[in-house]
């Protein structure tokens, strides 16, 4: 459905200039854009690599595994649902660690791991199971101390203080958490 979207966008923008006699506009705007998106794409590959590499001796120095032990006893009243030491609730807990230091690459396969473990669990295989909508409401809402993609972003675009949006990205990733859980065990309990 996106890509209808986007096409429609372009077409009509495309059949507007056509209209107006001014398509040259409409190639210089898409070239100088594209020229743009890959100056800002290599700028980022820098600050992303340090960004990364950071986070990278972060995981190795334990600070993950650390963040994981104190999250364990929270996942559990979270996700009541997992028997105790079954290993999805591990790959749960080290899925919100990464992405609360902001290793969303980490994070992306320990979820899907979670996932897979989750189905397991399932007694109806074609429906998500509670633990499972729960999961997805945990990445959706997206808890984050670091956020390191936004950071490398606007160091890549020349910001004076690419660090700025790092208090309001933690209140409104922990705003939107809180709300998530609680929504949650108030829609699970109704069920």
């Amino acid at each position: 459905m996106l890509n209808v979207i986007w096409y429609l966008l372009i077409a009509g923008g495309v059949f507007v200039a056509s209209s107006r006699g001014q398509v040259d506009v409409v190639t210089k705007a898409a070239l100088s854009s594209a020229n743009q998106a890959v100056e800002t794409a290599l700028s980022l590959v820098g600050v992303m690599c340090l960004w990364l590499g950071l986070l990278k001796i972060a995981e190795r120095a334990g600070l993950v595994a650390s963040l994981a032990k104190i999250l364990r006893p929270l996942a559990r009243k979270v996700f009541p649902s997992i028997p105790k030491n079954h290993p999805a609730l591990g790959n749960i807990v080290m899925n919100i660690a990464a992405n609360l230091v902001g290793m969303g690459s980490a994070a992306t396969p320990l979820g899907l791991l979670a996932m897979k473990e989750l189905q397991q669990l399932n007694d109806t295989p074609d429906t998500a199971s509670d633990a499972m909508c729960t999961l997805v409401l945990l990445n959706t809402s997206g808890l984050t101390l670091i956020p390191a993609s936004v950071i490398a972003l606007r160091a890549g675009l020349g910001s004076s203080d690419p660090t700025a949006t790092v208090g309001v990205t933690l209140v409104a990733s922990a705003a939107a958490t809180f709300c998530v859980v609680v929504l949650d065990a108030l829609f699970r309990r109704r069920c």
